[in-house]
């Protein structure tokens, strides 16, 4: 029994209970490596490849494209040809799905609601094997959320203490805020280390967050062990500024949805679950002001306000860079703006490469640890 891998639906995040099945990969009989895409997961929030987390043989096939499954539910099950059937029927009988709220908080990422000087501030927080490693902390960029690390969190937590925040004015953090001062954010994220007791990190920031984790390394480089920039602001002036406006002034489904189709190379991943949650976002109180003054500062007449790649150059810090190819965002020609660093720029791939090539992304990111 110890050599029959079991193949699990997902969980991506705190609220995924249940997951479709819309397409296998696999089909029994076939090789498994790890990091081979082996199925799609569709959720309430986003649809995604599945990548293997371990290597081995299809010996059977028990989910069915197309049904929902709960998570952790059995879908195929992989072992070396020595098992015999016998045993691969014995473990399928026998599987039983968790159901336990005790199992889904060891398992996954917790999250929180914190009191910082600029107010509410959520974040989620998992820890792995190696909890005594320098942690991660993951920043999103412009209107998104922690969520935007939905497929990164526990595949990195594998390495180290893992760490990702609504930034002030996002997600469920405090919306009444004044984005004027750049700095908000770079103060917002130091006072988050501090209320966590984390001395120093990794980096790595998406987007906007690209350019906070840069400001913070330029302003505080004793408390940044390494950076990852990834489809980064402030690497170049350009930025697609009809995308900007247009997820600024959309207000209905209609106008939101061809906005949000930038974003992916996939453009299939654009769920009507994910517009819907960007709506509610962007009706709460003080979040439309919010985005219209900080759109203003930070993407001045069409362009980047903050250029920081030459001060970056000058770091004795680690700096790694991956962008999409496909960036419909910011143009992937910036990841070549850091003469000393070579970029990681994957193919088929969009602004959203964390989420579009995760598994790859996150063997990027954990080898940048060392």
């Amino acid at each position: 029994m110890t050599e029959i891998t079991p193949i699990l639906m997902p969980k991506w995040g705190l609220s995924m209970q249940e997951g479709k099945l819309t397409d296998w990969h696999i089909k029994e009989g076939d090789e498994v490596k790890v990091g081979d895409e082996i199925m799609d997961v569709e959720t309430d929030k986003i649809t995604n490849v599945v990548e293997a987390a371990d290597g081995g043989t299809v010996r059977r096939i028990v989910g069915t494209a197309g049904e929902v499954y709960p998570v952790r539910a059995l879908l195929a099950v992989m072992a070396p040809a020595s098992v015999p059937e016998e045993e691969i029927d014995a473990y399928v009988s026998a599987y039983e799905t968790p159901v336990s709220d005790e199992e889904d908080e060891d398992t996954g990422p917790a999250y929180h609601v914190i009191e910082l000087p600029i107010g509410k501030i959520r974040y989620a927080e998992q820890t792995g094997a190696n909890a005594d490693q320098t942690p991660i902390v993951l920043i999103h960029g412009f209107g998104g959320d922690l969520d935007n690390w939905l497929f990164n969190i526990d595949a990195l937590a594998e390495h180290a203490p893992v760490y990702a925040l609504d930034l002030p004015g996002h997600g469920q953090s405090v919306k009444s805020v004044d984005p004027g001062d750049p700095g908000i954010f770079t103060q917002t994220l130091l006072d988050f280390m501090d209320h966590c007791d984390i001395k120093r990190a990794h980096l790595v920031g998406h987007s906007m967050g690209g350019l906070v984790a840069g400001s913070t390394a330029l302003d505080h480089p004793d408390r940044v062990a390494s950076l990852t920039l990834i489809c980064s602001a402030g690497l170049g002036e350009d930025i697609n500024k009809d995308y900007i406006d247009g997820f600024v002034n959309a207000a209905g489904r209609k106008e939101l949805k061809p906005v949000l189709t930038h974003l992916f190379y996939n453009q299939s991943l654009v769920s009507r679950a994910m517009v819907q949650d960007l709506l509610k976002y962007k009706r709460l109180d003080g979040v439309q002001d919010f985005l219209t003054q900080l759109s203003t500062t930070a993407f001045r007449d069409g362009k980047q306000a903050r250029i920081i790649a030459d001060k970056l150059a000058t770091l004795d810090i680690p700096i790694t860079v991956i962008w999409g190819e496909n960036d419909a965002i910011i143009p992937a020609s910036h990841a070549q703006n850091l003469p000393d660093v070579k970029p990681h720029v994957l193919g088929s791939a969009g602004h959203m490469v964390q989420m579009e090539h995760a598994g790859e992304v996150n063997k990027i990111i954990a080898a940048s640890l060392d």
